[in-house]
């Protein structure tokens, strides 16, 4: 118990010491993250640019900050606008059935409420990993889906750790706007969530949800092919002593599409 209790501050610590460090970059990258994402159907862009960014933050890299964002958009912009006009059309759906059988009587509502409560946490945890799948690996839509359905439950615990602090801070925002509504408060809750929140999120999201995908993905890929040009793995800074340049290009390639 002691020792896991060391190792969750050294990851505390940890975190906000990159976070800090970095905290100036992800200022512009959260505010062209939030205008591009009031277009609601480019969110998946913004999405991939923002998830490139703060997955070599994540993993102490450097980035070029808002050029990064904008070359990870257009390297990937086809299968990213392509899941968040998915992902739009699903969380849409989702809300309207919990509003629908929230206000529903009866066995059978209550059941469809709980049913979707479950699919509404489980699609969450899903979107916390399908934007860097999609930078990262060279997948069909269909597997970036798969695969993070499989990462929301193998990662659970980070993942609900994730969700509770997004949701902590979504509902602060909430809560500051609708029931504190004096000009100095809604000023700092509005720069709050437009310039600090979303960088912070991501970074958070990278941080505990990035460490999963090359346990699971990349490191069982690397033992399956050892003869793989090591060249790919450096790529992902997965070899600590060598610094490459950084590709925004997807770096591996599903077996089933060889």
């Amino acid at each position: 118990m002691e020792e896991n209790t060391t190792n969750q501050k050294t990851s505390f610590f940890r975190f906000f010491e990159l976070w800090f460090q970095n905290f100036w970059m992800l200022v512009p990258i959260s505010f062209v993250y939030c205008v591009i994402g009031m277009l609601l159907i480019p969110h998946g862009l913004s999405q991939a640019g923002i998830t490139n960014v703060a997955r070599n933050l994540a993993r102490n890299r450097h980035s070029f900050g808002v050029s990064d964002f904008f070359d990870t958009i257009k390297a990937n912009w086809k299968q990213a606008l392509a899941v968040g006009v998915i992902n739009l059309l699903v969380s849409a759906l989702l809300c309207f059935g919990l509003v629908f059988y929230f206000n529903a009587e009866g066995l059978f509502a209550d059941i469809a409420l709980g049913f979707l409560l479950i699919c509404f946490v489980v699609f969450s945890f899903m979107r916390y990993y399908m934007w860097t799948l999609i930078i990262t690996f060279d997948l069909p839509t269909s597997k970036i889906y798969k695969n993070s359905f499989l990462l929301a439950f193998v990662n659970f615990k980070k993942n609900l750790f994730v969700g509770v602090v997004e949701l902590a801070l979504c509902a602060g925002v909430v809560f500051a706007l609708v029931k504190l509504p004096h000009f100095i408060v809604l000023f700092l809750a509005t720069i709050l969530a437009v310039f600090v929140f979303p960088g912070f999120i991501h970074l958070l999201i990278q941080f505990n949800c990035f460490p999963a995908i090359q346990k699971y993905m990349i490191d069982p890929y690397y033992e399956a092919h050892p003869e793989e040009d090591i060249l790919l793995r450096r790529r992902l800074s997965l070899e600590p002593e060598e610094h490459t340049e950084e590709t925004l290009d997807p770096v591996f390639r599903d077996e089933a599409e060889s």
